[in-house]
């Protein structure tokens, strides 16, 4: 299926992460052009201000969008929590974006236990505030934050002893107090999926918001032929650092991304394009 025009999906993230979602993109769309933005050199997002998290998004966006990107994927949590309300009151163009999965969750727990694992600048934004609020009243979120897991799974370092450290100090605590479904709230932890299991055991639910994104990237009506404009508004003057496109798909984050990187204007970073007519 070919959404309304042959112009890209674009799709960008602090790293590889944002590949768990854009898999589930081009297994829906598998005839869809795509420009995946790594934005390696400045990963992880997590631990940045509010402020620097809009600045490197609109950064990204204004990639996309001089690649004539007809809707733009947000496909890292803390991005959309942090910046997305400046993209859409900046841009004439969709954007969609990646919330921690609290709502489904809250529906399917029956211990009324659910455990949030998601990094900082997700945990202590305003959106994440206001959407677990909603569910407070009808169960205990237990939140924590998974500091340093992006930066092993981008180095690599999944299957390695620290990271099995970290995620069972991050996990046990929950599970003490008797979470029975784990929010994964980061676009990087679906990578962690096999590690994550041998901790929580088989019984546990894992949510993720991937086939969620994918399915409303399906649904898009991105109306007319021409690519979208920018909106009345327009962020400040940026560099001129540019990703490198390639091509790429894997089961792991880095051949996910693609094997193509290089550095520009002390930018590395890695982008997948797939689809009709790609090269």
């Amino acid at each position: 299926m070919m959404l309304k025009t042959n112009f890209p999906i674009g799709l960008f993230d602090s790293g590889v992460g944002g590949t768990s979602i854009w898999k589930e993109i081009i297994a829906l769309l598998p005839n869809e052009n795509s420009i995946y933005l790594s934005d390696s050199k400045n990963a992880p997002y997590g631990e940045k201000s509010k402020q620097e998290i809009i600045d490197l998004s609109v950064k990204n966006t204004e990639y996309l969008l001089k690649n004539n990107c007809k809707i733009i994927v947000v496909a890292c949590n803390t991005a959309t929590t942090n910046a997305i309300k400046t993209l859409r009151q900046n841009y004439n163009v969709p954007f969609i974006g990646i919330e921690p999965a609290i709502k489904p969750a809250a529906l399917s727990t029956k211990t009324n236990v659910v455990g949030i694992l998601a990094t900082k600048g997700t945990l202590n934004s305003e959106l994440f505030e206001a959407t677990s609020n909603v569910f407070k009243a009808q169960i205990v979120i237990k939140e924590t934050i998974g500091k340093g897991l992006v930066d092993l799974i981008e180095n690599g370092k999944i299957n390695s002893p620290k990271m099995r450290s970290l995620l069972e100090s991050y996990l046990k605590p929950m599970l003490q107090e008797n979470m029975d479904c784990l929010v994964l709230g980061c676009t990087h932890y679906p990578y962690l999926i096999p590690q994550i299991r041998k901790i929580v055991g088989e019984k546990m639910q894992i949510i993720d918001s991937g086939l969620a994104v994918a399915a409303v990237s399906l649904q898009a009506d991105h109306r007319g032929h021409a690519p979208p404009r920018r909106a009345h508004r327009g962020p400040p003057e940026r560099g001129e650092d540019r990703p490198e496109k390639g091509r790429g798909r894997g089961r792991n984050p880095q051949a996910a991304a693609g094997r193509s990187e290089r550095t520009q204007g002390g930018h590395p970073v890695r982008c997948a394009r797939r689809g009709a007519g790609a090269a």
